[in-house]
């Protein structure tokens, strides 16, 4: 009996829809390049709970008529190609014929389009592939594509859906990167009959304001250079403007948006030793180059592409962003030329000139005569290679069992020094800092090494996820609110985490347009944080918390805003203060181990501290 058979069309759809309709954004994406591709000005998105019931974009483009209209969901139906060739000379957006085919295969979708020279226009109505019903309508030229209950058919697929914060801000994510691409387009979007976004056509410059933030404005360095292989344009960020988190970051070949790791590592080593460690710059670069020297007919989603002669282009694109960070007398430059330097007398202090009778010396001063007091002395017993150990010490991997000993608790640790071992003054155990990194104790059968940035970052972390879960966050309010604006795909997250932000003691207001007046902030947050720095990690902390908002999402934002917050590396702390942070870090149930997994204390035995000396 033969088993092999061909599958209904509706099925075959179906498979060929997961390779294109991944999600919501993906029919947002596509929608909106048929709108550019039909030479619309604007367009118009309109969407309901996150493009689960409703995805409609509406467009003035060139529109379609009946035949046309009906034909367009076929299976690789398109009037991009007539044959393979084609597929290199490219000059639209869309191609394969796959896009509506796939929307149509999950959802239910209806088109209203006119041309502009008809009188009348068509209504299509279409459900998992099936033509429900097709009339003439009367409507404005250019196409109206209505997309309602996404993956109704597939309830597998709307099953893994994310939360609604996380598919709006991948929607947003598309809406951008077709928005930077063609800022001649005037595009509107508008989610649960709220105005999201409103963008008005105006220069590259002028739609990355639009999207981002006015204060983006004075860090974008021009580039420019044309020559056979591509004309490059678009904005590198100035290095004072480099993030930690959320770098915005994007390439854009013949108007389409596109991802190229290597061109990336060409930008990335541009700001080579002008940027801090961990940053990353933010860059906005167009690439027009001849079509028939790409192959995007990669995969269906086309951000991936491929270019002739990457090498030198690659060559070219850090050259042009060299010579516009060196304009920006970003990279310093040194003369090392001193052969026509002018010579400069050395000048000399009174009674101490060649040949002068030299100042008296004081045989018997010594500063250091007075004795240190005693619980000093163990500092000038510490050897200089000290600090190495103890970094070597802590971030080993083997840590805590190395050396086949089993680390005591810090109570243990502190428990049984007599009297004669504390200071007369306190009766406690002394502590010193070693390298402004490492707090030194006197420990029982050894000495007690601690991380002093990991340890502030324990108390912090416990403080601030109690303040969330009990809802008692103190806010300390600003007589003059700071302003902050995020983006378009970073606002659903920071609206989402608005309740939890408010119990850790922030009071953020709206102001519209992803603007927000910084009202209050946590009581014992330090005035030098970056306001807006911290607010794209919790962005980041949400977008990372895939299940939405819970428990979990309480322990990311403690843990960022505890990492905003806790000691640096290399200050310098007094004896007091190091006393309060040892004792809040033993109060702590969990004093060994950061909320991340970073051990924070370690023993170093008597005999091991022997053979260091």
């Amino acid at each position: 009996m033969d088993i092999i058979h061909l599958l209904p069309d509706s099925v075959a759809n179906q498979i060929a829809a997961g390779e294109v309709v991944q999600r919501p954004a993906s029919v947002v994406k596509e929608l909106l390049e048929n709108s550019i591709d039909a030479h619309a000005t604007q367009i118009q998105i309109v969407l309901r709970e996150a493009g689960r019931e409703l995805i409609q974009v509406i467009d003035n483009g060139i529109g379609m008529s009946p035949t046309d209209a009906r034909m367009a969901f076929e299976k690789h139906a398109t009037s991009k190609i007539e044959q393979a060739a084609d597929l290199f000379d490219l000059h639209t957006m869309g191609f394969r014929g796959e896009a509506l085919a796939s929307v149509a295969a999950v959802a239910e979708v209806e088109l209203r389009t006119r041309r502009r020279e008809d009188e009348a226009g068509v209504l299509i109505a279409l459900a998992g592939s099936q033509l429900q019903r097709q009339e003439p309508c009367a409507c404005p030229a250019g196409a109206n594509f209505q997309v309602r209950n996404l993956f109704y058919n597939v309830p597998a697929r709307r099953k893994f859906l994310k939360s609604n914060q996380t598919e709006l801000s991948n929607i947003m994510q598309e809406i951008q990167h077709v928005a930077l691409a063609h800022p001649q387009v005037e595009m509107t979007v508008t989610h649960n009959d709220v105005m999201v976004l409103q963008l008005t056509p105006g220069t590259y410059k002028q739609r990355i304001v639009q999207l981002f933030s006015k204060g983006l404005s004075q860090q974008l360095l021009p580039i420019q250079v044309e020559n056979d292989l591509m004309n490059i344009s678009g904005f590198v960020g100035a290095p004072e403007g480099a993030r930690k988190k959320g770098a915005l970051q994007f390439f854009f070949v013949n108007g389409r948006f596109m991802k190229h790791p290597y061109f990336h590592k060409a930008v990335l080593e541009c700001y080579q030793d002008l940027i801090p460690e961990g940053t990353q710059p933010n860059y906005f670069i167009y690439l027009l180059v001849d079509p028939q020297s790409i192959d995007v007919n990669i995969h269906p989603t086309k951000t991936e592409i491929k270019f002739e002669n990457e090498s030198a282009r690659w060559h070219i694109l850090m050259a042009t962003i060299r010579e516009a960070l060196g304009k920006y007398n970003a990279v310093p430059t040194i003369d090392f030329d001193q052969a026509d330097a002018p010579e400069v007398e050395p000048q000399y202090l009174p009674n101490n000139k060649p040949g002068s009778e030299p100042r008296p010396r004081f045989e018997d001063y010594n500063p250091f005569r007075q004795q240190p007091p005693a619980h000093w002395e163990s500092l000038y017993d510490l050897p200089s290679r000290m600090d190495g150990m103890l970094s070597s010490r802590l971030d080993s991997p083997s840590f805590p069992a190395d050396e086949g000993m089993e680390l005591p608790s810090a109570m243990d640790l502190l428990s049984g020094l007599s009297d004669d071992e504390k200071p007369q003054s306190t009766r406690r155990v002394p502590y010193l800092q070693v390298g402004n990194r490492y707090i030194v104790g006197n420990a029982r059968g050894g000495m007690m090494l601690i991380d002093q940035h990991r340890a502030h970052l324990c108390i912090l972390y416990d403080r601030y996820h109690h303040q969330i879960s009990n809802r008692q966050g103190l806010t300390q309010h600003e007589l003059f609110p700071e302003m902050i604006e995020v983006s378009p795909a970073d606002e659903p997250h920071l609206q989402a985490i608005l309740p939890e932000l408010g119990y850790l003691g922030f009071e953020l207001d709206n102001l519209g347009g992803g603007t927000y007046a910084v009202n209050g902030k946590p009581a014992s947050l330090d005035s030098s944080v970056n306001i807006h720095e911290l607010m794209l990690q919790m962005i980041e902390a949400a977008r990372e918390e895939v299940h939405g908002v819970g428990e979990e999402l309480d322990r990311r934002l403690a843990l960022r805003l505890a990492k905003a917050q806790a000691i640096p590396y290399g200050r310098q702390i007094g004896e007091e203060e190091m006393q309060q942070l040892v004792d809040s870090l033993l109060a702590l149930p969990d004093h060994q181990m950061t909320p991340d997994g970073h051990p924070v204390m370690t023993l170093v035995p008597n005999d091991v501290l022997a053979s260091q000396l």
